[in-house]
């Protein structure tokens, strides 16, 4: 118990760092590469500022203390759960992220379902067949893997939208236009984790148990779905968090070429209107999401597989 704890422990401190690191990065990546912030911040109304009117903005907004002194207001709110005002939008960094958050969460957990089962269907129907079964779906996902995201839907929508017109192309209302980003989203994370199932789902099928529940006259199905599949059930959990990257990355690209309402949207026009605040509030919460799913993961393992306590 006690190691478990202390596992728990190092892991939370380990999940800091990375969400400070994260911050930090980027941080000093933008403050690098960015103009003028006061200057982007007047630049929203449309007129060109004096530069009374800048340098009024800059002692306003704390742009003219030192870096580091702002870097210590920026951790300072993020203790307190303040992630500052959107310079383009003019309202909290948290109420925009929360007003977007519903649409991204409920394309990330159709699209994480969706991947999920077509992995386990791919993996259960071709898992220890004739080599040419294995061959052609190995290929098919090799080749569904390696086309980009982008392409991938731009394809869906001139078969699905342009050509037969059974989906609409674009917008955020109605279950119809979840369909084709949904299945874009997928299809890249369902082709590397049925590669992953299969090949665990091969070596569970050549074990004792499986041969006995064979012996005892159990169909092929009921012995790869009763009793094979659960044990697949360790890697699919340890791959979470390569999921989310993916569910987050997808997203980011996908609810721009479906023209969605989400974070990634909002992410991908914080960055183009240099809006610094939004871009750190998003990144923090991408890196907050991403080392919590790993710590439970981690320490899930830990309580299941108690060898893995060892092992360090």
């Amino acid at each position: 118990m006690k190691s478990v704890l202390r596992r728990v422990f190092w892991r939370l401190l380990a999940s800091l760092a990375v969400c400070w690191g994260a911050a930090t990065l980027t941080f000093a990546a933008l403050h690098a590469t960015s103009k003028d912030p006061a200057l982007t911040i007047l630049g929203q109304l449309g007129s060109v500022p004096t530069p009374e009117v800048l340098a009024h903005a800059r002692h306003e907004y704390g742009f003219d203390q030192p870096l580091l002194v702002q870097y210590g207001r920026y951790l300072a709110g993020i203790a307190r759960g303040d992630l500052g005002e959107s310079w383009r939008l003019r309202i909290p960094v948290t109420q925009a992220i929360g007003e977007q958050a519903g649409a991204t969460a409920q394309l990330a957990f159709f699209g994480a379902a969706l991947a999920v089962l077509l992995a386990i269907i791919g993996a259960v129907l071709t898992a220890d067949r004739a080599h040419w079964v294995r061959g052609l779906s190995s290929g098919t996902e090799l080749v569904l893997h390696s086309i980009p995201t982008f392409v991938l839907g731009i394809l869906l929508l001139l078969v699905f939208s342009f050509k037969l017109r059974w989906l609409p192309s674009t917008g955020s209302e109605g279950w119809k236009t979840l369909i084709l980003p949904i299945v874009t989203l997928a299809i890249p994370i369902a082709t590397s984790l049925s590669q992953v199932l299969r090949q665990e789902l091969e070596h569970i099928l050549e074990q004792p148990f499986i041969i006995m529940a064979r012996a005892r006259g159990l169909s092929e199905i009921r012995v790869r779905l009763g009793h094979a599949l659960r044990h697949t059930l360790t890697p699919l959990i340890t791959l979470s968090g390569y999921i989310f990257a993916n569910l987050l990355g997808g997203a980011v690209i996908i609810e721009n070429l479906f023209s969605r309402q989400g974070i990634g949207r909002l992410m991908t026009n914080a960055v183009n209107g240099n809006d610094l605040p939004m871009v750190l509030g998003i990144t923090l919460l991408a890196a907050l999401i991403y080392v919590l799913i790993n710590s439970f993961v981690d320490v899930l393992n830990t309580i299941a597989v108690p060898r893995t306590r060892h092992c360090e």
